[in-house]
Formats: C-alpha cells, sequence, structure tokens
C-alpha cells in the first residue's frame, strides 16, 4: 500500500512556492494537497522574498557575473538620485517665490511626482516573467495605458477639485508604462541582433528616439500655444495623435523577429511544420503573432494548452499513472481531451522537449481527425488510439524540425511560458 500511495504523488512549484499532492482515501480516488514546510529561519525567509521580488528568476545562475556588482551600484545610484530631486524641487518652489521646509519639499515631490509612479513601477515589476514570454504584447500594452496616464492629465483641469486623485491615477499608469517599456526594451533589440552587436543596436535606436522627441517637442509647443491651446482644442487633437502613437507602435512591434520559443510562436512553428514539411524563421513569424487580441487554441499545432498543472490534468489515480507510464521517459505528460491537449511540462525541461511534446500532441490529433470530427465527443480516446502512431512520425520527424530551428536561429534551449506551472514527478 505504502508503494502504491508513493507511485502517486507529485510536487509542483510555482515560483517560490511548492506543494505536494496525492491521492488518498480507501480506492485512492480522493485529491490532497499540502504546502511543503519551510523549515528556514525567519531571516533566511526574509532574504529569499527580497530576492523573489527584486532579483531574476533563477538568480545566481540565471544572470552572467557581475550582476550583484551592478545592483549594489545601482541602489546608490537611486538612493543619491532620490535625494537630489528632493533638493531640486525645494529649489524650483523658492524660485517660483515660496520658502518651502525641506519636509514640504519632500511631500510634494512624493505626492505630486513619485509616490504614484513609484507605486505603478513597483506593480508592473511583479509580471517579469510574463514580459520575457510576450515582449512585444507587453510593450504595446505599456504605450497604451501611458496614453490613459496622459488623458487622464489632459481632462484634470475639467475636475480641479480632483486633481491630487486623478494626477496620482495618471501617475500609476505612467510608472507601469515605464517599466513595460524598459523591461521589453532588450528583448526586442536582441531580436535584430546578428552579430553580437546589441549595444550598438541600442544606442542608434535610443539616438533615433531622442532626436523625434527632441522634434516633437517642438511641434507640441507650438501647437499648445496657437490651435491646442484650449481644452476643446486638445480634445480633438489628443484622440487623432493617440490614434497615430498606437498604430505606429502595433506595426514596429510587428516587424520585431524575436527569436526565443513561447507557447504563441511555438504553435505556429508546429502547425506549419505539420501543414507544409516548412521551418519557420523568426523573420515569418512576426506578422503571424498576436499583439492586442487574446490568443486562441491553434487547431493545427494540435489545440495545445502549455504548462498546466497535474492536478487539472489528472482528475484520477488512474489517469496519473497511465500517463507516467505512456510518457516514461519524457520530461512532459500529454492529457488529451475531445476539445484540447493538456501539455503538462517538467520542471527540467527545456525548449526541445516543449516542442517535442508539442509536434507530439499535433500529429496525434491530425490522426484522429482523419477518423473522426475534431472536437466531438470521443475525440479524446482516437487521439489515445492515435498516439502510437503518432510517435513514428515524431520519431522520423522530430531531428527535422529541431535541426531546422537551430539552422534558423531559434533558441531551443528555453521555452518562455511566462507564470506558467512546472512539475516535478
Amino acid at each position: 500500500m505504502a508503494a502504491q500511495a508513493q507511485a502517486i504523488i507529485w510536487l509542483e512549484q510555482k515560483g517560490s512556492s511548492r506543494r505536494e499532492y496525492f491521492f488518498d482515501g480507501r480506492a485512492f480516488d480522493t485529491l490532497c494537497t499540502r504546502s511543503l514546510k519551510d523549515e528556514r529561519t525567519f531571516a533566511s525567509r526574509i532574504g529569499q522574498s527580497f530576492l523573489d521580488n527584486f532579483f531574476p528568476v533563477g538568480y545566481p545562475h540565471s544572470v552572467a557575473e557581475g550582476y550583484l556588482t551592478y545592483s549594489q551600484f545601482r541602489v546608490f545610484q537611486h538612493f543619491s538620485s532620490a535625494i537630489l530631486s528632493v533638493f531640486s524641487t525645494q529649489s524650483l518652489l523658492y524660485a517660483a517665490g515660496l520658502r518651502p521646509t525641506p519636509v514640504q519639499a519632500t511631500v510634494a515631490s512624493w505626492v505630486l511626482k513619485d509616490g504614484m509612479q513609484h507605486l505603478g513601477k513597483i506593480a508592473c515589476s511583479m509580471w517579469g516573467a510574463r514580459m520575457d514570454a510576450e515582449p512585444k504584447r507587453w510593450r504595446l500594452f505599456a504605450d497604451v495605458i501611458y496614453d490613459l496616464g496622459t488623458a487622464l492629465e489632459i481632462v484634470s483641469p475639467l475636475c480641479p477639485h480632483l486633481f491630487l486623485e486623478v494626477a496620482g491615477v495618471a501617475n500609476l499608469a505612467k510608472g507601469m508604462a515605464t517599466v513595460a517599456a524598459r523591461a521589453t526594451r532588450l528583448p526586442i533589440y536582441s531580436g535584430f541582433a546578428k552579430e553580437g552587436n546589441l549595444s550598438d543596436l541600442y544606442a542608434k535606436g535610443e539616438a533615433i528616439s531622442t532626436l523625434f522627441n527632441v522634434l516633437g517637442l517642438g511641434v507640441g509647443i507650438r501647437l499648445a500655444s496657437t490651435v491646442c491651446s484650449t481644452v476643446q482644442g486638445k480634445f480633438v487633437a489628443v484622440p487623432l495623435l493617440s490614434a497615430v502613437h498606437l498604430f505606429s507602435i502595433s506595426q514596429e512591434m510587428r516587424a520585431v523577429p524575436l527569436n526565443t520559443l513561447n507557447s504563441q510562436r511555438t504553435a505556429i512553428i508546429v502547425a506549419e511544420f505539420i501543414k507544409t514539411g516548412k521551418v519557420l524563421r523568426p523573420a515569418d513569424v512576426r506578422y503571424k503573432e498576436r499583439l492586442a487580441l487574446p490568443v486562441s487554441l491553434n487547431v493545427d499545432a494540435g489545440s495545445v494548452v502549455p504548462s498546466v498543472s497535474i492536478r487539472h490534468a489528472c482528475g484520477k489515480p488512474s489517469v496519473l499513472k497511465g500517463l507516467q507510464g505512456r510518457f516514461q521517459g519524457e520530461r512532459f505528460l500529454l492529457s488529451l481531451q475531445d476539445n484540447q491537449t493538456n501539455l503538462v511540462i517538467h520542471h527540467t525541461a527545456t525548449g526541445e522537449d516543449v516542442v517535442r511534446g508539442w509536434l507530439l500532441a499535433a500529429y496525434t490529433a491530425k490522426i484522429a481527425g482523419s477518423k473522426h470530427n475534431q472536437y466531438e465527443h470521443g475525440f479524446g480516446v482516437l487521439k489515445l488510439e492515435a498516439l502510437e502512431e503518432a510517435y513514428g512520425h515524431l520519431k522520423a520527424d522530430f531531428p527535422v524540425l529541431i535541426s531546422g530551428l537551430k539552422e534558423r536561429g531559434w533558441h531551443t534551449d528555453l521555452f518562455l511560458e511566462g507564470s506558467g506551472v512546472r512539475a516535478i514527478w
């Protein structure tokens, strides 16, 4: 009995949280869960919490040498900069004919300029892993909320009694936009770097941005003193400018050829390979990605839902045991349903493992679909019956797909699932 219970125990990890799941009861048909006991000291937990919130996932192994030194000096840089901002605020108020105290200057700087923006930056930083997985979508999101913050600032003269509230929400939105834009900048530049020239790309891109920011400021000053000097004039110009702004950023993002694997790009690659045998380049995939609309299941790629937890993929101990036996030696499990295939990813799985599981799911759905109307009742059973034949296709075609991906510049060592779940079994 103990051996049977041991066979149906698994662990799941999401971030720093680890939970144990097991089937219990007389027939082992009751799913139970418990958080693993944290035996660390209080100081150790505080230190780990600090690392989890302010350092990249997997630190120190996920970053290059010198990152800690860089972070230490960055702390001093921003600390001294904050002090200088208080001094500058005090000097500006003094120049305007006021005599503020240092405390008043600190409060004015925090509430009016920095407070809500800092809060927005901290809030948005919690989604860093999702930005790695979908940098283009988050870059577009940054510009949308930045424009919303700008719109709030423009309408603030209409409600002067709510100035602090409106300005605070606007700064909150702009703070979130700042973090999202900065966090996605390097992944986007990396998509264009072909010869280790990331710094040059970054420098030149920032130079172009600065040049046209200066030109835009000149035009904006001219408009603000003429046709847009009134609130009514701004209400006409701002929606038009915002539309141009958002359209431009969406086209920019569509032009970026990212070479990392996430769920959307993997589905596009697998679907094309199944249909034509062609391995797409990053430049071929870029215009097929969805940036604003929700990403639906890709039917041609097997309707795979990646990074599903075991408790959602397996409802019974017999199902879990069957999957472990069926996919023995693999770093993934496939739960074949009528309307989708749930992909459970092992915590040590690489991008190649995920592509292998995805390709197997797609072949399984294709073979089963040739014998039955897809997504009708019983389609999941047919997919299970087609699994052995699909493995035959996988054995022949998977090396071709992986070698093709590497030749075309895809990074197959990682799969960026954002906030997805990985399991240990």
